[in-house]
């Protein structure tokens, strides 16, 4: 797969993530939804290494940090945002997020010693003025009291999921395969999820409605197993600094799906926003 597929891939799926989660929200605590997302996942993953004879053993110190993978990238990411979205408006979760273009290259720098490229910084300002032009209208209803807290836990969420970048980069440099780090930091993502639904006491329901079972389904299959083998490669194949620009790519995404299914209305300023987050993925991916 070259490097556009596997750069589109990751980011059209996640971009409809944003999307499918509603589906999930009222019956069952966002902890548990994460824990069964990638349980779900994680089983589907292990089932096809078992299957095609892939190898699922490796020294304790690869496990520390595919553990740490696992932690930081799925249990506390993803919980950290569910958490943040249920006291912000989701566009400043994205555009937050979107910092991740800019704390890549920051932990690249100090945990591998990779130069921090002028060109990538002025692609990362670019992107992340196009993310906020997108969501001014959003922010600008929604910023209120609790915008503290809930851009507190998404800064954690976009530097938990930096170092678990770094984490994957250290994977990959010493020859883990992509299909079974991955098996393993979305195994490991599960079990830290599962212990993190236990400490915040909530209750263990399941929404057996075909609204809750479509979108569990679909995140699981689609936008864990897909997407983060997809993306795992792409890291593998341009590093993290290209890799993170799918937090650009993936809320322009999320805007045009919401166009087509929420009825989003698009103003001169988002047309703007559109073409400077285009802007800043084509030069950062073109100085690849």
């Amino acid at each position: 797969m070259n490097v556009a597929a596997l750069f589109l891939v990751p980011v059209l799926i996640w971009g409809s993530t944003w999307y499918a989660i509603t589906w999930q929200f009222g019956v069952v605590a966002p902890e548990v939804s994460v824990t069964y997302r990638f349980a779900l996942a994680s089983l589907l993953l292990a089932g096809g290494c078992l299957v095609t004879g892939r190898t699922l053993r490796f020294s304790a110190r690869d496990h520390a940090f595919l553990a740490g993978a696992g932690l930081l990238m799925i249990a506390l990411n993803y919980n950290l945002i569910y958490w943040a979205e249920e006291v912000v408006v989701s566009g400043l979760v994205a555009v937050l997020f979107a910092t991740m273009v800019f704390m890549m290259p920051i932990g690249m720098r100090i945990a591998f010693g990779t130069p921090i490229r002028p060109r990538f910084l002025a692609a990362a300002a670019l992107g992340l003025s196009g993310v906020t032009l997108l969501y001014l209208p959003e922010l600008e209803r929604g910023v209120g009291g609790s915008t503290l807290l809930g851009g507190a836990l998404t800064l954690l969420a976009t530097l938990a999921c930096t170092v678990g970048n770094l984490m994957v980069v250290r994977n990959n440099n010493v020859g883990i395969p992509t299909i079974q780090g991955t098996t393993w930091t979305l195994a490991y993502g599960t079990l830290f999820s599962a212990l993190l639904a236990l400490a915040a006491g909530v209750s263990w329901t399941f929404d057996a409605s075909a609204r809750y079972v479509l979108s569990l389904a679909y995140l699981a299959v689609c936008g864990s197993v897909i997407a983060f083998v997809t993306y795992f490669a792409l890291l593998k194949r341009v590093g993290p600094g290209p890799s993170s620009y799918t937090t650009i790519a993936t809320p322009v995404i999320a805007i045009l799906i919401s166009t087509l299914f929420e009825g989003y209305r698009w103003t001169p300023t988002a047309v703007a926003g559109m073409a400077l987050a285009v802007a800043g993925i084509t030069l950062a991916l073109r100085s690849r």
